[in-house]
């Protein structure tokens, strides 16, 4: 819809992980370098940590992009919620090797087996695991006695471990002792300052042949950093519902209002999905809860994140302004949409973290929906693998057939003439016969 409008080449927000938009922020070039740090070590474990929506994803799917010259055979396992034999044949699924039906025995005889094969070609393996935080502690165990494979020395297996904050945590258990050995990197995605936040939108804007047509003012792109807590999946929905809500304004030009608007529906949007409380406030861990877009709206450019508060039980929402809306010189666009208009209403405001909860669910299940369709894809070439063979048996007893009629045939020629042959014998012994 606003492509068009606005004569971009895509979307330039989507929320699917695309490399050909990575941005090169100070902490995912830093993600990155030990990404690629391991790759040279060839062993042990690489353990890359984040919020939900920090960037994982799009940082081993660009690592992936670049490995497409090199011997490296690299797999990924997107859905986590398993248990260890479970992931066993998903490891295995994910290789291309058969799996089903399988005892664990026969599993890892395979693995193994794949991996020393792969070795003596030249060529390396490596396996990431994302959403390392839902692994049992089973399952871990199953992925380090994975690394144990070795062949003269050399170790056939690396692996690399993407979860969210909480694995940090998981790995200072005392069980975990074995593992912690063979991490030999560990590194944890922090959230975009607000001059990277502006960094990060332009860049994406430029990807789709933006020519500031819409322009940003300084007070749009605070703002954008502000709602979002510099978490890039967050600045996607953002920045994308901005762009439709600056369509439908018919707007040149979007500023801090323009943020707050769509941050106050995104809000609402959200807290439908849940049922909020009555009365009382939802609080973070020190004690405040995260200031509502209308706050954003009113607060100074030095005021820090989570400085507001507002009276317990509270929310006021941002509604029309029409003077300062006439007053506004900056705009190329006049609104054409009735804007809908907000009351101060009781019930907590959603947290961001609740946001990011909802975006979690979502992306858990679009990582689930990946694993089915990647399982779905090994199963279609099983059949295909198994209709090829069919198709060249049915040709093969064609082929018999016809054979075997040439044979039948070939046979009763040599009878018919041995027959003529034997009648021509007779009739020179013995004159009477001709």
């Amino acid at each position: 819809m606003y492509e068009s409008f606005y004569k971009l080449s895509a979307k330039p927000f989507a929320l699917n992980p695309d490399p050909r938009f990575f941005f090169g922020s100070r902490t995912h070039k830093r993600a990155m370098s030990y990404l690629r740090y391991g790759l040279t070590q060839g062993e042990g474990f690489i353990v890359i940590t984040g919020d939900v929506g920090a960037g994982k994803t799009i940082l081993v799917r660009t690592l992936f992009a670049g490995l497409a010259k090199e011997n490296i055979i690299a797999a990924q396992l997107v859905t986590t919620h398993l248990d260890a034999d479970e992931m066993l044949k998903l490891v295995a699924a994910s290789f291309g090797l058969a799996h089903e039906g399988l005892s664990k025995a026969s599993l890892l005889k395979n693995l193994e087996t794949f991996l020393i094969t792969r070795t003596r070609e030249g060529k390396r393996v490596l396996l990431v695991i994302d959403e390392a935080q839902n692994l049992p502690r089973r399952a871990i165990e199953e992925l380090r006695m994975l690394s144990n494979y070795e062949l003269a020395g050399k170790i056939l297996l690396q692996s690399f471990l993407l979860g969210q904050a909480e694995f940090r945590d998981h790995l200072q258990d005392p069980d975990m002792e074995q593992l912690r050995q063979r991490v030999i990197a560990a590194y944890h995605l922090t959230p975009l300052d607000a001059e990277e936040t502006r960094g990060y939108i332009e860049h994406r804007l430029r990807l789709v042949n933006w020519e500031r047509n819409p322009d940003f003012t300084a007070e749009a792109y605070d703002a954008v950093h502000q709602y979002s807590r510099g978490i890039p999946r967050r600045i996607n929905q953002i920045c994308d519902r901005l762009l439709l809500y600056g369509y439908l304004e018919e707007l040149r030009e979007l500023d801090r209002k323009d943020v707050v608007t769509v941050a106050d529906e995104l809000e609402e949007e959200v807290a439908h999905l849940e049922p909020r409380p009555a009365t009382g406030s939802r609080k973070n861990q020190a004690g405040l809860r995260p200031p509502s877009p209308a706050e954003l709206l009113e607060q100074p450019k030095n005021r820090r994140v989570g400085d507001v508060a507002l009276e317990s039980g509270f929310e006021i929402r941002a509604g029309d302004d029409d003077s300062a809306e006439a007053g506004e010189g900056k705009r190329k666009g006049k609104g054409t949409r009735k804007r809908k208009e907000h009351e101060v209403t009781t019930g907590a405001a959603p947290s961001v973290e609740e946001i990011g909860l909802v975006a979690g669910r979502v992306d858990d299940f679009a990582t689930r929906l990946e694993a089915v369709e990647r399982k779905l894809g090994v199963l279609d070439e099983a059949v295909r693998v198994q209709q090829d063979r069919l198709r060249i048996r049915s040709e093969l007893e064609e082929q018999l057939t016809a054979l075997e009629e040439r044979t039948n045939a070939l046979e009763s020629a040599l009878r018919r003439q041995q027959d003529r042959l034997r009648s021509a014998l007779l009739t020179e012994e013995d004159p009477s016969l001709r």
